[in-house]
């Protein structure tokens, strides 16, 4: 047997290594696809006098995975052929939800209410004007031609 033969493992051991990483990607994917439904999105409705709010919210799924295996023949140190291998994968993922309006339904009309994040608004503001010092900071400083 030569090294990287592919006789040096039985084909049926190979072939369960493939099919318990494909049912792994498979249930990684399905749980991530049951993300996808409308329910997620839209709250349960909410009765309050004669106005009906229905929560919406945003989602988000992300996630991530790998797999790789390896065969291979060497020689130990008492010059026995030893056959090796491996195989392994990994993966994760995240979910996140946020809401982003409430729908407001009354007798005059629909209306749609923005839910604002105050704190989200102030970081970007803060971030926003550290870009602009760093800017100003930047064109104020005289340069020559190489930026001496």
């Amino acid at each position: 047997m030569s090294p990287g033969s592919t006789t040096d493992r039985p084909a049926e051991e190979g072939a369960a290594i493939a099919l318990d990483g494909a049912a792994s990607v498979s249930g990684v994917m399905r749980k991530l696809l049951e993300t996808a439904d409308v329910s997620k999105v839209f709250g349960e409705p909410i009765l309050h006098g004669d106005s009906l709010l229905l929560p919406t919210a945003e989602v988000l799924s992300v996630a991530g995975f790998g797999m790789g295996s390896g065969r291979g023949v060497a020689a130990d140190p008492e010059g026995r052929k030893s056959r090796g291998g491996g195989g392994g994968g990994g993966g994760g993922g995240r979910i996140l939800t946020r809401g982003v309006a409430v729908i407001v339904s009354t007798p005059e009309g629909v209306e749609v209410r923005p839910v604002l994040d105050f704190t989200k608004i102030a970081l970007a503001a803060l971030t926003a004007a550290g870009f602009v010092m760093a800017a100003w900071k930047g064109m104020k400083r005289p340069r020559g031609f190489f930026g001496d």
